[in-house]
């Protein structure tokens, strides 16, 4: 008996890991379909506020939707001409920021060389490559137009979302055999994820805008192409900030020196500080957040499985799950190990 139970978990558990392991093989071979759909789910859960509140105004169900869609495509159509102006001026540029980066570093070289550090040219022009520093940028950006060129199955997917949030209670309700609790969980679940994907938005939005109005104030190349990157990469807190920081502090060193790079460094300090250390914790209240090292982990799981879009929506999707098992006691504990801190 003693060995027969012994041996039963692991056949569970190698049962489980197989699982997985095809799971996340099937969802990496659907990348390119499973992208779309989570881009889908996470506008569509952005707009059920609004449109559950113009229902209760009294507005139509069909007019409240298409005015939310309406909406949708001018905002749309509006980030997507100038920030796609943006990317292209900027990919084209980059050879010209390499000369200026070669101008730019020549006194500073000059500088250590006087304090008997001697840095050959060639190896520092070799470590700093704005064609290398930049790609992730250029990378994600374009990943995520090359999705938005598939925007009429997204906003397909939306309408449909949206006309079925309104009836699954009610399907719920039909279908299960105890409703009252599984709608107390569903329920439970649906307002903590629609208010964490609504506030993290607004504040990433609140972030893009501070930080393109900041570059536009110095006078630095493309201010809306890195507001829209800042915007995208604070879904993914405190690596995020950086993988901005970097190539929009390079980029103000090529073209303007110094001075620029150190007060555009400072300007994503002071805007992530305030909004994600002092703004964000007061809206969100504590326990939705995620460690660090969770936050890296599912940052790379997702962008190996979903590609660079992957890397953007990686903790928003990881949260859900977090939140997903805070709505159950029995996984509970699984949620605390998630998080960033523990709740006394």
């Amino acid at each position: 008996m003693g060995d027969n139970t012994g041996t039963t978990g692991r056949p569970h558990a190698l049962v489980l890991m197989a699982s997985f392991i095809i799971v996340v093989a099937g969802m990496k071979a659907a990348s390119s379909l499973l992208v779309p759909f989570f881009l889908a789910v996470f506008i569509a859960v952005l707009c059920t506020p609004p449109l559950f509140w113009l229902q209760a105004k009294g507005v139509p169900k069909v007019l409240a939707l298409l005015l939310i869609l309406i909406v949708i495509l001018a905002v749309g159509l509006l980030v997507g001409a100038f920030v796609g102006t943006s990317l292209n001026g900027f990919l084209s540029s980059l050879p010209q920021y390499q000369a200026r980066l070669s101008a730019n570093m020549a006194p500073l070289l000059s500088w250590l060389a006087e304090k008997g550090i001697e840095i050959p040219k060639e190896g520092m022009s070799g470590i700093v490559h704005p064609e290398n520093v930049m790609r992730l940028a250029g990378n994600l950006l374009s990943a995520l137009s090359s999705v938005l060129a598939n925007a009429f199955l997204i906003l397909l997917t939306v309408v449909f979302i949206l006309l079925e949030a309104a009836d699954f209670p009610k399907k719920v309700q039909a279908a299960m055999k105890s409703p009252k609790k599984s709608l107390a969980t569903i329920n439970q679940f649906s307002r903590s994820a629609n208010r964490y994907i609504v506030i993290k938005t607004l504040i990433s939005v609140t972030v893009g805008l501070s930080i393109s109005i900041w570059l536009l104030i110095l006078g630095v190349d493309y201010p809306l192409l890195w507001g829209t990157l800042a915007f995208l990469l604070n879904y993914v807190p405190n690596i995020g900030s950086i993988l901005v920081a970097i190539p929009a502090a390079l980029l103000a060193f090529m073209q303007l020196g110094a001075g620029p790079a150190l007060l555009t460094i400072l300007g994503f300090l002071v805007v992530n500080n305030i909004l994600g250390n002092i703004v964000e914790p007061k809206l969100m209240g504590k326990g939705l957040g995620l460690s660090t090292l969770v936050v890296f982990i599912s940052m790379v799981f997702w962008g190996w499985v979903l590609g660079p879009v992957g890397m953007i929506l990686s903790v928003p999707l990881t949260s859900l799950v977090k939140i997903g098992l805070e709505s159950r006691e029995d996984t509970r504990g699984l949620a605390i190990m998630l998080g960033s801190d523990i709740e006394k």
